[in-house]
Formats: structure tokens, sequence, C-alpha cells
């Protein structure tokens, strides 16, 4: 297998750099990256900025199912035989992003031992959120799916301190994320304020003792559906 000697391939370097069947990409705040029913051709990478994946419903209603950062794939249903694009990407903020085509994204795979590792480990990481959101659905209430949602946008669990959630995002979208009302969310976001798990003061930093909240089971956070 090439990749296997080839020791100066740095994976993050190539999704950095235009080459055959790399486009780099810029997106302004509210742009649509690809929408529900495109032609999926290309799988993309996020290199600066925040994408939300949305789906719409033959009825119209709208559910957002995700949000991307800095490092993370998107649009990889092609790999897998989608020819059409089952979910709407909007940039959050300015974006930075790599659009690979199918062909490129299945050379590399094939032939950089270090880029397949990088992908099939981002892979296993969402399927692994993927089966802890279902949990999460069945059997904690929405109080406490707020509350790892939070965690989870703030980047806890990961290196470095935690963040401020930037950018901004409404609590329409995290009712959404939860299925739960925005008023319910309203009502959670000001008990954590009021407990000190959280400032909101227009931008949301989340503390370490939400962390602990949920982790130890606290009774602050109701733990019933």
């Amino acid at each position: 297998m090439p990749g296997n000697t080839n020791q100066a391939f740095e994976p993050k370097e190539f999704l950095a750099k235009v080459g055959e069947g790399k486009t780099i990409l810029e997106f302004h705040k509210d742009e649509i990256i690809f929408a529900q029913g495109d032609a999926a051709n290309s799988v993309f990478y996020i290199q600066n900025g925040r994408v939300k994946v949305v789906v719409i419903s033959e009825q119209g209603k709208e559910a957002v199912v995700g949000i991307l950062g800095p490092g993370q794939f998107f649009g990889e249903g092609c790999m897998n035989g989608h020819s059409l694009r089952i979910a709407t990407t909007t940039a959050m903020e300015d974006c930075l992003i790599t659009a690979i085509t199918k062909p490129a994204m299945l050379a590399a795979l094939h032939d950089q031992q270090k880029f397949s590792e990088l992908f099939m480990s981002y892979l296993l990481t969402r399927n692994s959120r993927i089966e802890e959101d279902l949990i999460d659905q069945l059997f904690n209430s929405s109080e406490k799916r707020l509350a790892r949602l939070l965690l989870l946008l703030a980047n806890f669990g990961k290196e470095g301190s935690p963040q401020l959630i930037t950018p901004n995002i409404s609590q329409e979208t995290l009712a959404e994320m939860i299925g739960t009302t925005r008023s319910r969310v309203s009502f959670f976001m000001n008990k954590f304020r009021k407990l000190g798990f959280i400032s909101y003061n227009g931008k949301i930093e989340v503390n370490s003792s939400l962390l602990n909240a949920v982790l130890y089971d606290k009774p602050e956070i109701a733990r019933e559906p």
C-alpha cells in the first residue's frame, strides 16, 4: 500500500491545500453550502468555522440535527451511494472548507494510510455520538439533554479550556436539537444560570459545575424524561 511508505504525508496539510480534486472554499455567515436534494458528489472538511445541518420533512418542518466544527467532515453520504443530499448545510459564521470530489476521496483513502486513519477515526467518533444521542433521547429528560448539548458545544472533554459557545446559538436551535420547545429551553437556561452552571448574557459560557452535575447525576438536573 503506497501510504505505508509515505512518511511525509500529513492529512491536515493535504486537506488545507488546493490539489487534484480538492478545492478550498470560503462561505459567509448564513450561506448555504449545499441544500437537501442537491447532487451529492463531494465530501467536505471544515478548516475553520461552524456548520449547521438541517433536515426538512415532506411537510416542511425543519429539524437541526447537528452543529459541526473545525476538524469534522460532512457530506460523506456520497461515499455510501447517496446520489442526493439528505440535509441542508449552512455556515453559522465565516467558514473555510475543503471540498473533495468522490474520486479524489477514494484515491486518498486507498493510497494514504494516515488519511484513511483520520477519516476512519472521524466515522467511529460520529457513530458513537449518534448512539449517545439516541440513548440521550430515549432515557434522559429534556433538561439533561440540554445540559449535555451545552457541554458538547462548549468542547468539554477536548484539549484546552472550555470556551464561549461561538457563534451564538439561538434558543430555538437548541430546542430543535433536543426535541423540546423554546419556552422549556428558556426555563432551563434561566435555572442553569441561577445555579451557576452557565453565564448567559447574549453569549453562553459553560462552567465546569454543569459537567459535575451531569457526571454525578446531581438532583439539580432532572433525570426522568
